[in-house]
């Protein structure tokens, strides 16, 4: 159950961060998500796992799996297994992606912007 609650506050914490002022708002995280991916199984994305993005593609699998751990036929248990992982990956999803729109805003990925040097006489 606690658990639940966490994945849950891990949503509500993302859906915060996009209402303020300079953040990535919905849309532009969810049509980051691509380029996430690509740059997590590339490398090129430090911000992020292989692994963690290897659990979000599980978890994708299983919600659109006609097979469940706890079978839906079981009044709220099959439907709260389902709804725990769709929470826990849509915290994920809009927090990371949030998080690489704002890496990727950086004006060299990667290098927060007061270690960037500029070359003498620019």
């Amino acid at each position: 159950m606690m658990a639940k609650v966490a994945r849950g506050a891990a949503l509500v914490r993302a859906y915060r961060q996009m209402g303020r002022t300079g953040s990535a708002g919905l849309l532009t995280r969810l049509r980051a998500v691509p380029r996430l991916v690509k740059g997590v199984a590339r490398g090129s994305y430090p911000g992020m796992t292989r692994s963690k993005l290897a659990l979000m593609g599980l978890g994708v699998v299983y919600l659109i799996s006609p097979i469940d751990v706890l079978p839906d036929l079981l009044p709220l248990i099959g439907v709260a297994d389902d709804f725990g992982v769709l929470l826990w990956l849509a915290g994920s999803l809009l927090g990371e992606s949030g998080r690489f729109v704002e890496w990727e805003r950086m004006p060299e990925p990667g290098v927060p912007v007061d270690q960037i040097t500029t070359p003498q006489g620019a």
